[in-house]
C-alpha cells in the first residue's frame, strides 16, 4: 500500500515539475532580430550580417509541416490565428576551436524566445536560450596530428542549428 502511494506520489511529482512546452499546431510568423550596432568590431558585424535570416530560415526548416502557407490576417478583434515565434539575439560569441581549446574565448549564443498565440494563451511562453559549443576532449593516437581551424564557419552553423533545435523542442 505504501508502495503505491510512493509512486503515485512521484509520478505526480514528475508530471507537475516537468516544464510546459507549448502545442503549437500552426506556426504564422518567424521573426529573429539581431541588434548589430552594438557590434564595435566592423569585421564582426559583417560575418553576423546574416544571423537573423539563417535563424529564421534554421527555425522554419524544424516546422516546415506546421508553416502556415498564406499570410495570417487579423480577426476584428486583432488577433491572428498561429503562433508567432520571436527571438532577440542578446549575447554573440564566436571563438575559433584554437580559442576555445586555449580558453582565450567560446561560441555562444544567447537569445530571448517569445511564442504568442492570439487565439490559444496556452501556446504563449517566454524564456531565455543559451547555447555554446563546450571544449571537445579530443584523444590523438600517437603519430597522429591534431590541427585546430581557425574557419568559424562550421562552428557558426553549429550555433545557429542548436538555437533553432532549442526552440523548436520547446514547441513540441
Amino acid at each position: 500500500m505504501f508502495q503505491s502511494r510512493t509512486l503515485a506520489t512521484v509520478a505526480m511529482i514528475a508530471a507537475l515539475s516537468a516544464p510546459l512546452y507549448a502545442a503549437v499546431e500552426k506556426v504564422a510568423k518567424i521573426d529573429a532580430t539581431v541588434d548589430l550596432s552594438a557590434v564595435k568590431n566592423e569585421q564582426a558585424a559583417t560575418f553576423w550580417a546574416n544571423l537573423e535570416k539563417d535563424l529564421e530560415n534554421a527555425i522554419a526548416a524544424r516546422v516546415v509541416d506546421r508553416l502556415m502557407t498564406e499570410e495570417p490576417k487579423p480577426d476584428d478583434e486583432g488577433r491572428v490565428d498561429g503562433t508567432r515565434i520571436s527571438v532577440d539575439i542578446r549575447e554573440i560569441e564566436l571563438a575559433t576551436a584554437f580559442e576555445r581549446e586555449l580558453n582565450l574565448g567560446d561560441a555562444v549564443l544567447v537569445g530571448q524566445v517569445t511564442i504568442a498565440d492570439d487565439t490559444n494563451n496556452s501556446n504563449s511562453d517566454a524564456y531565455e536560450l543559451t547555447v555554446s559549443l563546450e571544449n571537445a576532449k579530443i584523444v590523438v593516437p600517437e603519430g597522429k596530428k591534431l590541427v585546430f581551424s581557425t574557419d568559424m564557419t562550421e562552428a557558426y552553423t553549429r550555433l545557429v542549428e542548436a538555437f533553432a533545435d532549442g526552440v523548436v523542442s520547446r514547441l513540441k
